[in-house]
């Protein structure tokens, strides 16, 4: 892979891209992961067009690879495709297995990807996350699984800082203040703590109309972490 660079294009895809192609469908998973590893200083040579081409194919197959450290190495390498691929082939080729991931058994994956769809929205933009990403988040809270629910508030936890006011108030506190009804407690406690975070990028009128009594609704909670962090949360905010 080293050698990329020093080669230049031509002998770069005559004499390695098949080796590297080969490599990715390696039996063992450390060799897969060596090569995703390395797959950014091959693109600068290849180029974008022979990428989309011939790499990235592997790159989705190796996205649902039963190790789960590969998965989340090709997670890790979805920002950089994204500022290289644009956000038109991004749609049409890698948004819905992003968003798949989210559903992912393993936790680390899960995180991986939350993490992942926050750095999308910062490399597109917030109208970007409008119309590909936040109404997906919505659809996943609706799921009658508490893990789907679950994930769906730690994404819109990740968000927060960086959508703005305008879609926090439209968007985002609507469906955190409807999650503060769930019927699981540890996913109304995590929403008081995502409660206290929308506190510190909200208006006045937001805090002290919406924030604040939902707070205080889930201070009379009958589970005894969500009262806990519902008070913490109020604490912070300066009630």
């Amino acid at each position: 892979m080293g050698m990329a660079p020093l080669l230049g294009k031509e002998k770069t895809i005559s004499h390695l891209l098949d080796l590297f192609l080969k490599l990715l469908k390696d039996v063992f998973s450390e060799v897969r992961l060596n090569i995703i590893s390395k797959l950014e200083a091959v693109n600068k040579v290849i180029g974008l067009e022979l990428l989309s081409q011939s790499l990235l194919p592997a790159i989705i197959e190796l996205a649902e690879d039963p190790q789960w450290r590969v998965r989340l190495a090709i997670i890790n390498y979805i920002p950089l495709l994204a500022t290289q691929l644009g956000s038109d082939f991004f749609n049409e080729r890698l948004i819905n297995l992003c968003m798949s991931w989210l559903g992912d058994v393993i936790f680390s994956i899960r995180e991986a990807a939350i993490n992942n769809i926050r750095r999308l929205v910062e490399i597109f933009g917030i109208p970007w996350g409008e119309a590909n990403i936040f109404p997906r988040i919505i659809v996943l809270y609706n799921s009658e699984t508490y893990l789907s629910r679950m994930t769906s508030l730690f994404s819109v936890h990740s968000l927060v800082p960086i959508v703005g006011a305008e879609v926090l108030r439209t968007i985002f506190l609507p469906l955190i203040l409807k999650m503060a009804a769930d019927p699981v407690p540890n996913i109304r406690f995590n929403v008081a703590q995502t409660l206290q975070l929308v506190a510190k990028y909200s208006d006045t009128s937001a805090i002290e109309g919406q924030i604040k009594p939902a707070l205080t609704t889930l201070l009379e909670d009958n589970d005894t972490d969500v009262k806990y962090y519902a008070f913490m949360a109020l604490h912070a905010i300066g009630s």
